[in-house]
């Protein structure tokens, strides 16, 4: 099967969307299908909209020998209107690849009311779905209703290398010294690193320190204004911002580390909560979005308002001082991982899905 992938940039960016869409690449051309990825330029919201009026980007896709065109959902700005010029004039279903809808990021109300309406458009120009989680499923049925094919294809925690024992875990959680809370999230405000930094500034200095692994590149601003934030507070001696790490070394953090806190103010799913509690991290998430499908609070992790340093100073210190809840809660999250679909599982989900569209 030809299979067309649609894209903004690169696919080995580093985000939780383009590990999905680059693990879900080398699956299917490990089946055999021809996969051609299709990148468009970065570009403003604004600029993305120009791209329907493209004749360059209309005659390629119009041309394209594919059997079916599988679009990042991503790149919808691009694709709301040109769809519908497409329809009828090429021979290949279009399918979404839907992370999380833009619209269901927290945002000011006209920003919003914006978003929904080319999203709902775009939606409504596919022939089918791949969601990556029940909550993103229903989103987009809210937009668009129901009666378009699709399937939840959760992404695996399974990725990076090495797991713990529970013997090691729960010696982990009992050793001497601070909670080591690690956040994995490049720095831009939707991870709400702010909110982290906020809460954990009222705990005492001694209890805890905060490791965060991701791109301090993605928004230059966001990162100097955390920065600025870590100093301000004196926080630097219990905070360290290491920047985007190879998957060998993100591991060795994961292993080493008590917690993982990433508050974001929305995820479609959240790949490094799952990949965390592999390691026997229980996940300090917010409740906005698909996280609360994985996490149980109380039993493996906690669910938070978004933006609520008060509460996630809460939790995070209940766990540096009750050794005996994080080891619990770490066992657990363990055992939560063990029983979520592994990478293989999944991408081979979509495969099946995809080639119900084979003429």
């Amino acid at each position: 099967m030809r299979i067309g992938l649609l894209i903004y940039g690169s696919l080995e960016m580093i985000s939780g969307g383009f590990i999905y869409d680059r693990t879900l690449v080398r699956h299917l051309r490990g089946q055999g299908d021809r996969v051609e990825v299709i990148s468009l330029p970065w570009r403003s919201y604004g600029r993305g909209l120009l791209d329907n009026l493209s004749p360059g980007l209309f005659r390629s896709l119009r041309e394209a020998p594919l059997d079916l065109l599988l679009q990042d959902e991503l790149v919808h700005p691009s694709c709301f209107w040109l769809n519908r010029r497409l329809q009828g004039r090429v021979p290949y279903p279009i399918i979404s690849l839907v992370h999380h809808l833009r619209s269901s990021e927290a945002r000011p109300s006209w920003e919003s009311q914006l978003y929904r309406e080319v999203e709902r458009q775009y939606l409504a120009s596919v022939a089918g779905f791949v969601f990556i989680s029940r909550t993103t499923r229903a989103d987009v049925e809210r937009l668009v209703g129901t009666g378009r094919p699709g399937v939840v294809a959760y992404p695996g925690g399974d990725r990076l290398p090495g797991a713990l024992t529970p013997d090691r875990i729960a010696a982990r959680s009992r050793a001497p010294g601070p909670l080591r809370i690690i956040s994995v999230a490049n720095l831009i405000p939707r991870k709400e690193v702010h909110t982290l930094v906020a809460a954990l500034a009222g705990l005492p200095r001694e209890g805890w320190r905060l490791t965060v692994a991701g791109s301090l590149s993605a928004d230059p601003g966001y990162a100097r204004a955390v920065r600025g934030q870590v100093d301000q507070a004196g926080l630097s001696a219990q905070v360290d911002l290491l920047g985007t790490l190879a998957d060998q070394d993100l591991a060795g953090h994961l292993a080493e580390s008590h917690v993982l806190a990433v508050p974001s103010s929305y995820e479609g799913l959240g790949i490094v909560y799952l990949e965390g509690m592999r390691f026997g991290l229980p996940a300090v998430a917010s409740n906005a979005g698909a996280a609360r499908e994985i996490i149980s609070p109380g039993e493996d992790g906690f669910l938070v308002p978004p933006g609520d340093a008060a509460a996630l100073a809460r939790c995070l210190g209940l766990l540096m001082e009750d050794r005996e809840l994080l080891m619990r809660l770490s066992l657990q999250a363990r055992q939560r991982s063990a029983t979520h679909p592994t990478w293989s599982e999944s991408v081979a989900l979509v495969h099946r899905f995809l080639h119900r569209f084979e003429a």
